[in-house]
C-alpha cells in the first residue's frame, strides 16, 4: 500500500447530517468517477476516500475536504453528485480548485476562533478505521496512565481542572474519588450518552466521529477508579453513534483492547452499549441506572449518591460523553497543558450546539471563557436576515435566557450562573426581535414537563399548572398577579423537586421574567405581544410606515389573501388571511403585526 503522506484524500462528512443530506450519494459519485477517468493512471497516486465524523458547519452540508499531497485541504460545501466530476476533472487531475464551490471566507471565520480539541479528529479521521485512530494517537492515554498508579491518575485528572461537562459541573477527579474510595470490588462505569436537550447534538457528533476516543477515555477512568464493567447508555435515536461506537467495541476486542488483561497492560475491563428509549429525564443519572437495570426511567432520592450505591447496588461513577473524551487529551498532552486552557473556574474547552436565528448554525468549539458575544457573532457570522439579537437560551430546556446586555458575559460554569443561566450541556438557542419570551418560556416548559417522569408531586403538578398560565397569558387572557404567581411556583417547585429536572424546570420562566418583564405585561395588561409573535394576539395588518413595498409578502402568502402591486404598500385581505404567520415570518422590516 502506498504511503497514505502520497495519497490524494477525499474527505466526506458523513455524520448523521451529512449523510441527510446526500453524503452517500457523494461517495458513490466519487468512487464512479474514479473509475470513469482512470484516476489513478492519470495523477500516479492512490485516492482514499476517508467518511469522518462532523465537522461542525452541519448546516452547510454535504462538505467535502479535497487533500492533495503535500498541501492543505481544500473544503467544499454543498456538495452534490452532480458536482463531482468537475471536482475530480479540474481540482484532482488538473490541480486547480474549483473556486465558485469553494466553501466561502465564512467557513475560515467559522474554525478561526475555535480551539478544536475535542472535535480534532471529528472531521479528520476515519470515524470506522481503529487505524486512523491509532494514527492520531490513539490509546496512547490509556499506555500513560498505566504508568502511574490508579491513585496519581486521578490526581492528574485533580490538577488538570476538568469540570464535569453533563451541565453540573462538579470536578471530574474529586468524583472518581468518590467512587474509588467506596469498599467494594465490584464497580460500575457509565457513560451517559442520553441527550435530549432540543437542538443539542455534541454528543452523538463525538460518539459518531471519534468513537474509539470515548473508549480510550473510559479505559483511563476504569484504570483509576476499580471498575470492572462499563456501559454507554445512549438513546436509540442515535442509530449512527450505536453503529459506530459498537463497531468500535467489537474491534477492541477482536485486538485485546478490552477483556480481562486490556492491552497486555494488566487490568480488565468489558464493556456494552445500553439503548435507552429516548426519555429527558433519563439523563438524570438515577432515573438512567433505573433504565439500565431494566425499570422504567424514574428519579429516585439522594443520598446514597451512585458513588455510594449506584447501578445493581454498587458503587458507580457516570461522566458524560464529552467528559470522557476529554479525559484522553489530558492524558496526551498532560493537566498543565489542559489547565492552561480555559479560566480560573473552567478549564479546557467548551463545546456548543448553535442553534435558532444565527446565520451559521452547528457545532462550535472554543477554549471556556469566550464571549458569548464572540461565539454568536465573530464564529457563527451573526443574526440571520440582519435582524436584532434579542437573548440566547444557554443551557438547553432546563437554563436561561440571556438579554443582549449579557452577550459580554463569558461561556463559563460560574459567570453564565452569575447571568441568570447555566452552561448545561452546551445549547445555546439564539433569538432574534421576532422571538416572544413569553412564548418561548412555555414552549421549554412545555418540553420539561411532557419530559418529567412524574413521580414527585411538585414536578408533575407544579409544572403542569406554570404551564396553563403561561398558555392563557400568550392567549391574552392573563390575569394581573400572573407574573408573581408563576415566581412563586417556580422556586417552591426548585426547592421540592426531586430530582434535576424538577429542579431546573422553571429556570426559563424565571429568566424571562428578570429580563423580560415588560413583555409579560403588555399581554396581561394590554393584551398585545410586542414581538407580533403570539398568534391568538396578531392583527395581521400592514404598518405603512415600516412597509418598504418589497413584494415579498405576497409571495409566500399561501392562500393569495395578500395585495401588491409595485411601489405600493401591501393589504391583507383577513376575511382571506388563514393567519399562518408566513407573511410575518419573511417580513425582514418588521412591517406586519
Amino acid at each position: 500500500m502506498a504511503d497514505t503522506a502520497e495519497n490524494i484524500e477525499i474527505l466526506v462528512c458523513t455524520g448523521t447530517g451529512g449523510f441527510a443530506s446526500g453524503a452517500q450519494k457523494v461517495i458513490d459519485a466519487f468512487e464512479d468517477e474514479f473509475e470513469k477517468q482512470g484516476l489513478e493512471a492519470k495523477v500516479g497516486k492512490r485516492c482514499d476516500i476517508k467518511k469522518t465524523g462532523c465537522r461542525g458547519l452541519c448546516a452547510n452540508d454535504v462538505m467535502v475536504d479535497v487533500v492533495m499531497p503535500g498541501e492543505e485541504a481544500i473544503t467544499y460545501d454543498f456538495v452534490t453528485p452532480e458536482l463531482v466530476p468537475q471536482i475530480v476533472e479540474e481540482h484532482m487531475i488538473g490541480k486547480e480548485p474549483v473556486p465558485k464551490k469553494v466553501a466561502g471566507p465564512y467557513y475560515g471565520q467559522f474554525l478561526e476562533k475555535q480551539q478544536r480539541l475535542i472535535f480534532s479528529r471529528c472531521g479528520t479521521i476515519d470515524a470506522e478505521s481503529i487505524e486512523d485512530f491509532l494514527a492520531h494517537k490513539g490509546f496512547t492515554g490509556i499506555r500513560k496512565a498505566v504508568t502511574m498508579t490508579p491513585e496519581e491518575v486521578i490526581e492528574e485528572v485533580k490538577k488538570s481542572g476538568l469540570r464535569g461537562r453533563g451541565g453540573g459541573g462538579f470536578p471530574t477527579g474529586v468524583k472518581w474519588s468518590f467512587c474509588k474510595a467506596t469498599p467494594g470490588d465490584e464497580k460500575y462505569l457509565i457513560c451517559n450518552a442520553d441527550e435530549g436537550d432540543p437542538g443539542a447534538f455534541m454528543d452523538r457528533s463525538i460518539l459518531e466521529g471519534d468513537p474509539y476516543g470515548i473508549i480510550e477515555g473510559m479505559m483511563i477512568a476504569a484504570y483509576a477508579i476499580g471498575c470492572t464493567f462499563g456501559y454507554v447508555y445512549c438513546r436509540a435515536e442515535y442509530p449512527l453513534a450505536i453503529k459506530r461506537l459498537q463497531k468500535a467495541i467489537d474491534t477492541c476486542y477482536e485486538r485485546g483492547i478490552l477483556g480481562e488483561n486490556c492491552l497486555d497492560l494488566g487490568f480488565k475491563f468489558d464493556m456494552k452499549i445500553k439503548a435507552g428509549a429516548g426519555a429527558f429525564v433519563c439523563g438524570e443519572e438515577t432515573a438512567l441506572m433505573a433504565s439500565i437495570e431494566g425499570e422504567r426511567g424514574m428519579s429516585r432520592p439522594r443520598p446514597p449518591f451512585p458513588a455510594v450505591r449506584g447501578l445493581w447496588r454498587k458503587p458507580t461513577n457516570i461522566n458524560n460523553v464529552e467528559t470522557f473524551a476529554n479525559v484522553s487529551y489530558i492524558f496526551y498532552n498532560g493537566a498543565e497543558w489542559f489547565s492552561n486552557i480555559g479560566t480560573e473556574g473552567t478549564k479546557g474547552t467548551k463545546i456548543f450546539a448553535l442553534t435558532g436565528k444565527v446565520k451559521h448554525t452547528g457545532l462550535v468549539e472554543v477554549p471556556a471563557g469566550t464571549a458569548m458575544r464572540e461565539v454568536i457573532y465573530d464564529v457563527c457570522g451573526g443574526i440571520l436576515n440582519n435582524r436584532k439579537f434579542k437573548a440566547v437560551q444557554a443551557g438547553g430546556p432546563s437554563g436561561g435566557c440571556l438579554p443582549a446586555e449579557a452577550l459580554d458575559a463569558q461561556v463559563d460554569y460560574d459567570s453564565l450562573i452569575q447571568a441568570g443561566a447555566m452552561m448545561g450541556s452546551g445549547g445555546l438557542v439564539v433569538m432574534d426581535e421576532t422571538t416572544c419570551m413569553v412564548d418561548i418560556a412555555r414552549f421549554f416548559l412545555n418540553f420539561t414537563r411532557v419530559e418529567s417522569c412524574g413521580k414527585c408531586i411538585p414536578c408533575r403538578i407544579g409544572l403542569k399548572i406554570m404551564l396553563e398560565i403561561l398558555e392563557r397569558i400568550t392567549e391574552g387572557k392573563g390575569q394581573e398577579g400572573d407574573i408573581e404567581l408563576l415566581q412563586d411556583m417556580a422556586y417552591d417547585i426548585k426547592k421540592s423537586s426531586l430530582c434535576g429536572l424538577g429542579q431546573t424546570a422553571p429556570n426559563p420562566v424565571l429568566s424571562t421574567i428578570r429580563y423580560f418583564r415588560h413583555e409579560y405585561e403588555a399581554h396581561i395588561k394590554e393584551k398585545e405581544c410586542p414581538s407580533h409573535s403570539c398568534k391568538p394576539l396578531l392583527k395581521f395588518e400592514v404598518i405603512e410606515e415600516k412597509c418598504k413595498k418589497c413584494g415579498i409578502c405576497p409571495k409566500v402568502c399561501p392562500v393569495d389573501c395578500i395585495a401588491w402591486e409595485k411601489g405600493q404598500v401591501a393589504v391583507i385581505d383577513k376575511e382571506k388571511c388563514t393567519e399562518c404567520t408566513s407573511c410575518y415570518d419573511a417580513c425582514r422590516f418588521m412591517a406586519i403585526e
